[in-house]
């Protein structure tokens, strides 16, 4: 009689992963059995420590080189470096969701808060619980993401997706002040969603199709999702590409959503502005790494051998992203829109640096991935901070003359604008410089060139900006500037810090990203 056999797993490899399912696990059992009055203060302390002992699981473990758990995981450089900059940059989101400030209106209310009578009973509620679910959802969240970039075949990404996914559709809805506009963008974002899972999964059952018929084990076995099984495949010049391309082109759309990619890139704006601001900023940073360390996996490891044939549509949707998104940031009037705008142009120059297909390519574009993450959360913090009567003040209007009102907030400001802009001395223009370079080397001059000129009409919104802030007078209705707490103050100067470093001393981590980009197969 046969016994079942069991993969072998390598506990240690997936050690990073383990501990943040088991925080996510742990905070659903305290929110349900923890007093009320004592849950913030625990989940946040809960999340910040299994953040903390992932990212130390994975310096221990970052000369691992493994494929473990029957093949469905494969730790190796870009997986590790990938995996720490996700936990790096949601401590940083996680300190931001972590400052519930009620007078200032904090980020999320519990349901107790939105159904209490009087609003002193509101208030209370909220001081005493508020959303404190946000942190498991947010555990559950960052869990998937490590599973998403380490995935070796496309059922587990898949699955790895809507595990990070599912908390995201929730967090979204969480917003306090606008709660009508939070639940809308939380629905769009979940009906899309939807519809892009939809098109990854029919896309795997097309490419198990293609693989199906071509014999590509050493037993002459078929079939397989894994990326091994179709690599060997792709390279067979027995099977038919026509059930290999539809289902490349939809697995694609599942990962080009994500990435916030042209044109699938509609339900951005509405999200970005609905979502409470902290929730943003953790999606405009971790989702998108999540997101292109997927997209890497499967174009370099499984997709190799289709490279000329893929090449020219995804170096097309790299342009319309870029020029969708520096086109429409410049007739944004809600900074939060305008960054959102601004993380679809990103995601354009991303898709350059990916599509030099060559070893400086994948460096270049996970430096690119850590660099935004950095500045894009120190920008969404920095929103956080400017304040009316009715929560943050996002208009831009709202922000003319802060300069006069608050030198430090718009200098800090100022100083992520123009790095957003590719200004030198900044890590805007070492990323923009490195994924340039390395796609010039890699022969796709044609990106490069759209690439500057899209980054000309970009830098158009950020300056006015800055024009705004420091050269128009403050009116009557210019919202005052909130002193940050220590976690948001935190958060911020990691950022401000970071942005300023990787701009003028870029090479360690350059040097780190370089080390690491090589798969394993």
């Amino acid at each position: 009689m046969n016994q079942l056999k069991l993969p072998d797993i390598d506990y240690a490899a997936i050690a990073p992963i383990l501990i943040l399912f088991a925080g996510a696990c742990l905070g659903v059992l305290l929110e349900a059995f923890l007093p009320r009055k004592h849950r913030h203060r625990v989940q946040l302390g809960l999340g910040l420590l299994a953040l903390v002992g992932a990212l130390v699981m994975v310096i221990v473990g970052f000369d691992t080189r493994t494929v473990t758990a029957g093949g469905a995981l494969a730790i190796d450089g870009p997986t590790l470096f990938l995996q720490g900059a996700i936990i790096i940059l949601a401590l940083m989101a996680l300190l931001l969701m972590g400052e519930r400030s009620l007078d200032h209106g904090g980020p999320f209310v519990a349901q107790a808060a939105i159904t209490a009578g009087s609003e002193a009973d509101r208030r209370q509620a909220a001081r005493e619980g508020g959303a404190t679910e946000v942190y498991p959802l947010a555990l559950f969240a960052i869990a998937g993401m490590m599973v998403f970039v380490a995935a070796n075949d496309l059922l587990t990404m898949f699955i790895a997706l809507e595990v990070f996914s599912l908390p995201l559709y929730l967090l979204c809805a969480l917003a306090r002040r606008r709660r009508l506009l939070s639940q809308e963008a939380a629905l769009k974002y979940f009906m899309l969603g939807a519809y892009a899972s939809g098109f990854f999964l029919f896309g795997i059952a097309l490419i198990y199709g293609f693989t199906a018929g071509v014999a590509t084990g050493p037993d002459g076995t078929s079939g397989g999702v894994d990326f091994a099984t179709v690599h060997a495949a792709v390279g067979s010049s027995t099977a038919s590409p026509v059930l290999l391309f539809a289902g490349v082109a939809m697995v694609a759309i599942g990962l080009l959503f994500k990435a916030a990619a042209a044109p699938f890139h509609v339900w951005t704006p509405d999200v970005y502005q609905g979502a409470p601001t902290s929730i943003t900023a953790f999606m405009a940073a971790c989702t998108k790494v999540a997101a292109f360390g997927g997209l890497l996996r499967v174009l370099y490891v499984a997709l190799e051998g289709i490279s000329w044939d893929y090449t020219p549509v995804l170096g097309a949707i790299a342009i319309l992203t870029m020029l969708v998104g520096a086109v429409l940031a410049v007739t944004q009037t809600d900074l939060k829109r305008l960054l959102a705008y601004s993380s679809v142009a990103n995601a354009g120059y991303l898709l350059v640096g990916v599509l030099a297909l060559t070893k400086d390519g994948l460096s270049s574009t996970m430096f690119y991935l850590v660099a935004y993450g950095f500045t894009v959360i120190a920008a969404f913090g920095l929103l956080t901070l400017v304040r009316d009567a009715d929560g943050e003040a996002t208009h831009l209007s709202r922000w003319a003359g802060l300069g006069r009102r608050s030198p430090l907030l718009a200098g800090a400001f100022t100083f992520i604008l123009l790095a957003f802009a590719g200004i030198p001395l900044t890590s805007g223009f070492t990323s923009k410089f490195a994924v340039f370079g390395a796609a010039l080397d890699g022969g796709q001059s044609w990106l490069v060139i759209a690439g500057v000129l899209t980054s000309m009409i970009l830098a158009f919104p950020y300056l006015r900006v800055v024009v705004m802030m420091w050269l128009s007078e403050p009116g009557e209705s210019t919202p005052t500037v909130s002193i940050p707490g220590a976690f948001t103050a935190a958060a911020l100067m990691i950022g401000v810090v970071a942005t300023l470093v990787l701009g003028i001393a870029p090479a360690p981590l350059l040097d780190l990203t370089n080390s690491a980009a090589e798969f394993v197969q």
